[in-house]
């Protein structure tokens, strides 16, 4: 990543957000499970980054970099409801994945359905 063309809060929300997560994986060391989830939220949002730069200057098949975001948009949704909704009472977490299916539902229509 060229930190030299980018805005420094920009720099220094990348640097909180791997540092954050390096101390959430630290913590977490004895658990496997959100080991993966960290470093997979993390990976996620770092290729979302990228991807967001790509459509912004309008670089490559606009077509497959806007799918990329997209899809990863809706990976986290999905990482993120299934680790909240098992918290909550049944009811209440059905309505979080509802929520989650009906945000991805709408990026989708909004990002290619809609003209």
């Amino acid at each position: 990543m060229d930190f030299h063309r980018h805005g420094l809060l920009t720099t220094l929300g990348f640097a909180a957000l791997t540092g954050n997560s390096a101390l959430a994986i630290y913590r977490s060391r004895d658990d496997p499970g959100s080991v993966a989830f960290v470093a997979g939220a993390y990976a996620s949002i770092a290729l979302l980054f990228h991807f967001l730069r790509r459509f912004e200057r309008g670089e490559g098949d606009r077509g497959r970099t806007k799918a990329a975001v997209w899809l990863l948009t809706t990976l986290l949704t999905a990482m993120f409801a299934s680790r909240v909704a098992p918290l909550m009472p049944p009811p209440v977490g059905s309505l979080v994945y509802l929520m989650a299916a009906g945000t991805a539902g709408a990026g989708f229509w909004s990002m290619f359905l809609h003209q």
